[in-house]
């Protein structure tokens, strides 16, 4: 018997535990996490449920029919996310996620600095790339063209505003989801000092048809 194809979809607020999951269990360079972060929801209320919540236009679930297994999303502007991450997204989490004192010491420490620094996504070099996004995909459904067709549906979706460039950063150290990004027709973006990170762009008008591959594990903006 054949297994239907999953199909992409919007996000739905019902989406929210399996958004979640899908964060918590590949972010760990395309892994799970969950040994790393006592805490379950932090990461996903760092790299997903923003955007989910702030731009709902421009989030895409992957759909087996039962759940999601799998998500793109993203800003069609970084300044503009960043001011609301930080008027009206922060805010509601700033007690439960107090900021650490002085240099983070362990892995949630480090987060808990990404949240309270939104403006570590201000990159000068990339200005002219003011979209960026987050894709991530279980493990079940890479390899099987999700990843493309996520990334050809948000490339539409920012190409239909109007938004002309996006870029992501990823963990250099992540290779399986460079080969996936370069095979999509991203190209690094030169930044004078990217830490552990490779800052890549490309045109959104182009689709990236004929493409598949992993669902970009480690595209997380973890500047």
């Amino acid at each position: 018997m054949t297994t239907p194809r999953a199909l992409i979809r919007p996000y739905r607020p019902s989406d929210r535990d399996a958004l979640f999951d899908i964060c918590v269990r590949t972010a760990d360079n395309g892994g799970d996490s969950r040994h790393l972060y006592p805490d379950p929801e932090l990461l996903p209320n760092i790299f997903a449920a923003p955007y989910a919540r702030l731009e709902p236009e421009l989030a895409f679930v992957v759909d087996n029919g039962e759940r999601a297994v799998g998500y793109v999303l993203g800003t069609a502007d970084t300044p503009t996310f960043v001011r609301r991450f930080r008027d009206e997204w922060l805010p509601a989490l700033a007690d439960r996620y107090p900021a650490p004192v002085g240099e983070p010491g362990t892995p949630t420490e480090a987060m808990l600095h990404l949240l309270h620094h939104p403006e570590r996504m201000l990159v000068p070099e990339i200005a002219d790339h003011p979209a960026h996004l987050h894709i991530d995909l279980l493990p079940s459904h890479q390899r099987a063209g999700y990843g493309r067709e996520l990334m050809d549906t948000f490339l539409a979706a920012l190409d239909a505003r109007g938004v002309k460039r996006v870029h992501l950063g990823m963990v250099t150290a992540n290779t399986g989801a460079r080969a996936f990004y370069d095979r999509l027709g991203f190209s690094v973006l030169p930044v004078e000092d990217p830490g552990p990170l490779t800052y890549l762009g490309r045109a959104t008008a182009v689709p990236a048809a004929g493409v598949t591959g992993p669902g970009g594990p480690g595209a997380r903006v973890r500047r």
